[in-house]
């Protein structure tokens, strides 16, 4: 049964807010790990995320919740609506929380806003290089937490890593294949990794590389429009820096910060960034 949060709070009046309100202490509310952290520091607590909270346990009350899944960051909360379905004599709900999924930046939860995700969609490539990206003391919880490699083969992975007797490379290959063939399949689980191999181990060009279309005749291009148009920058200042960086080589040679409109010939390709991004340039024929 799917309910919309819009069939109650649509119509919530400011004389429910009160009750809600009233059916909890600041001193509950300051409780919460974060509040207290941040109520402790003189950090400021908007009044609107002390109400996060209640909204989300009334949320339980109106669907009479018997389980409530969440990620171990919403314990509070998943907890709140357990004390709010005792005080109105409904039965508490159930409580099944997951371990947070630690993002590619080794320090927060996985999150798109923050920028440090995999994308379920994205192409197998890319996933295989963020996946071989992550910090080597996030292989484990990644192999626990997105594989179906069983606990038993996963205490010998942790063993043989306490004791140096693997090189972690070699178990992160074999987490991007289990990731990716459930995700992607196995075909492309290989591919995947023989793209890896060849381009970021061996330091070799991949065989399909995007192109970038001149009009016959033309023998220059303006890099920062190239990324742009290309998808390698969201912004012109975003390629400007990239290439103020020395994150841009053409035919393997770093562009220099004043080189924006540079020489070009077809079959010129451009390398961009840690990742090894490339374009090739194909001159038009008539």
């Amino acid at each position: 049964e799917v309910r919309w949060q819009s069939d109650w709070f649509g119509k919530f009046s400011l004389a429910d807010v009160i009750r809600l309100t009233s059916r909890f202490t600041v001193a509950q509310l300051l409780a919460r790990d974060d509040f207290n952290k941040r109520f402790t520091e003189q950090r400021p607590i908007a009044v609107t995320e002390l109400m996060y909270p209640l909204l989300q346990a009334y949320d339980s009350t109106v669907i009479q919740s018997d389980v409530e899944f969440g990620g171990i960051d919403q314990k509070f909360n998943i907890l709140a609506g357990r004390q709010l379905q005792e005080m109105v004599g409904q039965r508490p709900q159930q409580c099944v929380m997951t371990p947070l999924l630690v993002g590619t930046d080794g320090v927060r939860k996985m999150s798109k806003s923050l920028g440090n995700y995999i994308a379920v969609a994205e192409p197998a490539k890319e996933k295989y290089g963020k996946i071989m990206s992550i910090a080597d003391d996030l292989v484990l919880q990644y192999f626990e937490l997105l594989t179906d490699v069983p606990d038993k083969e996963l205490a010998g992975f942790k063993q043989d890593m306490e004791n140096d007797a693997v090189n972690p490379m070699t178990l992160k290959k074999r987490l991007a294949r289990e990731i990716i063939t459930l995700l992607d399949g196995e075909p492309e689980a290989l591919e995947a990794e023989q793209h890896f191999e060849k381009v970021h181990q061996k330091g070799e060009m991949p065989e399909e590389i995007p192109e970038y279309h001149l009009a016959h005749g033309a023998s220059c291009v303006d890099v920062i429009t190239v990324l742009v148009e290309k998808g390698f920058a969201k912004s012109r200042g975003e390629a400007a820096r990239l290439v103020k960086q020395g994150a841009v080589a053409k035919d393997h040679q770093k562009l220099a910060e004043s080189d924006r409109v540079v020489p070009v010939q077809n079959g010129t390709v451009f390398e961009v960034g840690k990742k090894r991004r490339f374009i090739r340039i194909v001159v038009d024929e008539l």
